[in-house]
């Protein structure tokens, strides 16, 4: 699991974490220089989202999930980008972000060589929110390695929503890229529009308790997902899919 030095969303990186661990899959985790990475602040703690705070934030079992997950060995001891072989593992996962220090981790050439090796040698992927924008940038022979396939990320309509909610106080806050939405960016890679699938609409997130309110799509080995809300589907998904 490469994650970003600063920024990446702790619900969608922590709630997979524990559910792949917790079925005793262990889980190595990576960034740009091998030193710890760190979450979203304002998903941890909701600072500076106003009265949006309970909406936008990680909720408490994605916080308590985090903490446990910044504990451990393999989080405190990360590999760096440049290392990742698509040989040493049986899968990868990507989780999303949205705030500026996502920036390198979406850019990272070392990634996107490393994801082009899984997807050439189909094990599974799975990509979340932002994380399928990365993946959408993974290129091989001119083509993206999501070029015929379906798949869904972060809605237009999501990214719109959270950042016109705080653009008062926030900026740009919640537009990664503000010349364009993710989901925009994603579907210029793909075969066909009708290969990008909305999904219902975003309205609750879902839980172990209630998988069926998150969204996933499975095409082959690939595994995409909308947004936090879909954490919990696109973790036990991802867990059949690696086996």
């Amino acid at each position: 699991m490469p994650v970003s030095q600063t920024d990446f969303d702790p619900s969608e990186a922590s709630i997979a974490w524990k559910i792949l661990t917790d079925a005793g899959i262990p889980v190595k985790f990576a960034t740009p220089t091998g030193t710890p990475g760190a979450a979203d602040v304002r998903m941890l703690t909701g600072e500076g989202l106003g009265i949006w705070k309970r909406i936008l934030m990680a909720r408490k079992d994605a916080i308590e999930a985090y903490k446990t997950m910044t504990e451990t060995d393999s989080f405190k001891r990360p590999l760096k980008y440049s290392d990742l072989r698509a040989n040493d593992y049986k899968g990868i996962l990507l989780p999303g972000g949205h705030a500026p220090g996502m920036r390198p981790y979406l850019e990272s050439t070392d990634l996107m060589k490393c994801i082009v090796d899984f997807m050439n040698a189909r094990k599974p992927v799975g990509a979340i929110c932002h994380g399928v924008l990365l993946a959408a940038r993974s290129t091989s022979g001119g083509k993206s390695v999501l070029h015929g396939r379906r798949v869904t990320c972060l809605l237009k309509s999501q990214e719109m929503a959270a950042y016109n909610l705080t653009r008062l106080w926030l900026g740009e806050y919640y537009r990664t890229y503000p010349q364009t939405t993710t989901q925009e960016e994603v579907t210029t890679f793909l075969k066909s529009k009708e290969d990008f699938l909305t999904g219902p609409t975003p309205f609750a997130r879902d839980s172990m308790s209630n998988l069926k309110a998150g969204f996933t799509v499975l095409d082959g080995n690939l595994l995409t997902a909308r947004w936090p809300g879909d954490a919990y589907n696109f973790g036990t998904e991802y867990l059949k899919l690696i086996g």
